[in-house]
């Protein structure tokens, strides 16, 4: 079959699905705010009920290799949960917001047919999430997974049409591209939906936003934290520890690089190796160097793999290894030429000592000129101040104050942040959005303006006070 044929058969069949998912949506349009919570509460336990989360936890660490499984599970049950818990109360269906005095009234409508981009990373987190707010919203979605995760959406789905027969809601509100996904039809599906919610490489972000759709793409991670003067070191330690191995950092929100001022380089450095952290000397660090980017491109063998299994490819082997938590270098530049400045998608940290915060705000933005602006920065310190000098330095969305990065970006219970698996990078990432991804994303809103009374002001007192200090009052 030639290329037009086969990209006319990707067409076809994903013309189907779309037909089929407007006709489901089309119902969905005319549910009570009542039905559209069933049918989110429906998908949210198709992941959640315990027996389906391990199976979907196990089917994704087996078919894609990636991560492990008692972190997906808990993974799939918190993002779920904490998701649930921000759409308790929130209003979708009819007048969601009335404003009198302006004569405005704002009334929630569906986007129609969404189009997830999942990544296999999350084959399962992710997916639910947008199935979630889709259907919180009275849209019908079709996900497009990647190849490793096909499997685990496909069961996903299978749960989530379970859930909607008890609530009385079309299966075909949710649906997947059939086995094996193609290139073709995932570029088709984008093409035919109403909007594109894109999650994964930086491949196929870029395919969405120039696929004629509305699209939400989220920028690349590569997250950078700061350990400050007044920071904790073994507080600081224990939170980076734990952000830097859940589910073997699959997640974009891990740090992958630490930059520590001299006043607690030390101490940091001892805190970080008694939560289960390994440094590197030279030698070894080019070892790993050449095993995690054989070709200057970073090695699939090492993503999303133990700490162990990762010092045994790069043949690295001895006591402290084989209980490595991660595995740390030290870094001095930032840029190609020194690929431990970027993501590395595994429990490898890379740790610059620098002398004051001025130089951690720099090397910072160093990072980040090569990788990962917009995404988000973590800080840990006692001064309350360093924050919002970050917040206005820094090209980022997110500051992540004290806290478990991977954990608390896309939300936690103890921050306010949405519970969201996408986050946007905004301008500086290439993206059209800099929030957590959330079910506003998934609305359309039609305002109703009514007839006020006229509020027109004199041009004094728009013009007086900047006419009195740059034309002398003219």
């Amino acid at each position: 079959m030639g290329a037009t044929d086969t990209a006319g058969a990707a067409r076809a069949a994903v013309a189907a699905i779309v037909a089929r998912a407007r006709a489901a949506q089309a119902i969905a349009e005319r549910w009570t705010q009542r039905q559209a919570d069933d049918a989110a509460l429906a998908a949210g336990w198709a992941i959640m009920a315990p027996e389906r989360n391990r199976a979907l936890a196990e089917l994704a660490v087996r078919d894609t290799g990636l991560g492990n499984v008692e972190d997906k599970l808990a993974k799939n049950h918190r993002k779920t949960l904490g998701l649930l818990r921000d759409l308790a109360g929130a209003k979708t269906v009819g007048v969601i917001a009335s404003d009198p005095a302006r004569g405005l009234v704002e009334i929630a409508r569906p986007i129609g047919v969404v189009a997830a981009i999942t990544p296999s990373t999350n084959p399962g987190a992710t997916p639910a999430n947008n199935i979630v707010n889709a259907l919180k919203c009275r849209n019908a979605i079709v996900l497009a997974p990647s190849p490793k995760g096909a499997t685990t959406a496909a069961k996903l789905v299978e749960f989530v049409h379970a859930e909607l027969d008890r609530v009385g809601a079309p299966r075909d509100l949710v649906q997947l591209l059939p086995a094996p996904v193609t290139r073709d039809a995932t570029l088709e599906l984008m093409r035919q939906a109403d909007l594109v919610v894109a999650t994964g490489s930086q491949a196929n972000i870029r395919a969405a936003y120039s696929s004629g759709t509305p699209a939400l793409g989220v920028g690349a991670g590569n997250v950078a934290a700061i350990v400050d003067a007044s920071a904790d070191p073994a507080a600081a330690a224990k939170r980076i520890a734990l952000s830097k191995t859940f589910d073997n950092a699959t997640s974009c929100s891990s740090e992958n690089s630490v930059v520590v001022l001299d006043a607690v380089y030390r101490p940091t450095l001892a805190a970080l190796a008694a939560e289960g952290g390994v440094l590197l000397d030279a030698g070894e660090k080019e070892r790993l160097a050449r095993t995690m980017w054989p070709d200057g491109r970073l090695s699939p063998a090492v993503t999303a793999q133990a700490a162990p299994r990762i010092a045994a490819l790069a043949g690295l082997a001895g006591e402290r290894f084989a209980r490595a938590r991660f595995l740390m270098v030290e870094e001095t530049g930032t840029g190609p030429a020194f690929p431990f400045s970027g993501e590395k998608l595994s429990p490898v940290l890379a740790v610059y000592r620098v002398a004051d915060f001025d130089a951690a705000c720099a090397t910072v933005r160093a990072i980040y000129a090569y990788q990962g602006a917009g995404h988000s920065v973590g800080i840990h310190t006692a001064d309350d101040a360093q924050p919002m000098r970050l917040a206005e330095e820094l090209p980022v969305a997110r500051v992540i104050v004290n806290q478990a990065h991977c954990i608390a970006t896309g939300g936690s219970f103890d921050n306010g942040l949405p519970f969201s698996l996408s986050m946007g990078c905004g301008s500086w990432g290439k993206n059209s959005f800099s929030d957590n991804l959330n079910y506003r994303h998934f609305l359309n809103v039609t305002r109703i303006a009514r007839p006020i009374p006229a509020v027109v002001p004199a041009e004094d007192e728009i013009f007086g006070d900047w006419l009195a200090r740059y034309h002398g009052g003219a």
